[in-house]
């Protein structure tokens, strides 16, 4: 059974930076293509970042230039450093492979960007 656990959410002031963690269980991230997704109160989930099993990434637009995404196979963890955070970031973030599996969804956690 996969698990996805997501952590490192918080609240946090414009400009400023966090760095989420998804940690996997029943499932290798190294094998797989894993994205962080995103939902806004009353919007659709978005895919915000997306790392390939070769470790090629790509990005939504819309944080280009100032998300990272990453792994780390020995701990099969996932990343995302949100660097320069803007109010429009605030969202439950959520890791899960590309595309979804609808059984693979965690409780996500969140990030609030507010002064």
């Amino acid at each position: 059974q996969v698990q996805l656990v997501e952590s490192g959410g918080g609240l946090v002031q414009p400009g400023g930076s966090l760095r989420l963690s998804c940690a996997g269980s029943g499932i290798l991230f190294s094998i797989n293509h894993m994205g962080w997704y995103r939902q806004a109160p009353g919007k659709q989930r978005e895919l915000v970042a997306t790392m390939s099993s070769g470790g090629s990434t790509n990005y939504a637009d819309s944080v280009k230039g100032r998300f990272t995404i990453s792994r780390d196979n020995a701990k099969n963890t996932v990343y995302l450093q949100m660097n320069s955070l803007k109010p429009e970031d605030t969202a439950v973030y959520y890791c899960n492979r590309v595309p979804v599996r609808v059984n693979y969804w965690g409780q996500g956690t969140q990030v609030t960007v507010s002064s």
